[in-house]
């Protein structure tokens, strides 16, 4: 199966996961998965202590970019792969994994893809999701407090500590190796409705 690997980066809160979800919707998981670059962190239990502590989530040496670009390789090679699980509550990766075997469009999700040349290789097409810096913290902030149980004092200084810094460093930067670059503002829809007629032949 010859397998088609696009790559869906942007900011934290920037609707680059709703963009992924929106065109796996289309596309239908009959031929079409994703995953989550968020399955890839190594294990921080021995140096989390708080949020905006010793931890730096958005920092590329948090994530074990090299499996996962060994998964993308093995993907395009017709191979199985086994998705690792990262425990939020532990900060360790759990022992179960996520099967996942060649599809004809696997769509990749993640802040920090494009920064990382090993992994971008891999991408067959690839789109940044670019938004405005209040609206991405006004997301934030609206999801960790309602859905994750944070305190609005606490996500804004995880923010403008480690989220703000590394995503001005890192993130905002990798926009330049992004074959298509949209905001759900503008553009989202009718990248889409492309993107669906490009893979759904």
């Amino acid at each position: 199966m010859s397998c088609t690997i696009i790559g869906v980066a942007g900011g934290s809160g920037s609707g680059k996961t709703y963009f992924a979800r929106a065109l796996h919707t289309k596309l239908g998981a009959v031929c079409s998965s994703i995953i989550y670059q968020d399955n890839y962190y190594i294990d921080q239990s021995a140096k989390f202590d708080h949020d905006g502590g010793s931890v730096n989530f958005d920092h590329p040496d948090s994530l074990d970019f090299d499996l996962l670009a060994e998964h993308l390789e093995m993907l395009k090679q017709g191979k199985n792969i086994e998705i690792p699980v990262y425990d939020f509550v532990t900060h360790s990766r759990q022992n179960k994994t996520i099967p996942q075997s060649p599809q004809k469009v696997i769509l990749v999700d993640g802040i920090l893809l494009l920064s990382q040349p090993h992994v971008r290789k891999h991408f067959d097409l690839s789109v940044f999701v670019d938004t405005p810096e209040q609206l991405r913290y006004d997301r934030r902030l609206s999801r960790d407090v309602e859905e994750r149980g944070r305190t609005p004092e606490g996500v804004r200084a995880q923010f403008e500590k480690q989220v703000k810094p590394m995503h001005d460093l890192f993130v905002q930067p990798s926009m330049e190796h992004a074959d298509h670059v949209v905001s759900d503002l503008e553009g989202f829809d009718i990248l889409l409705d492309q993107l669906f007629i490009k893979f759904n032949g």
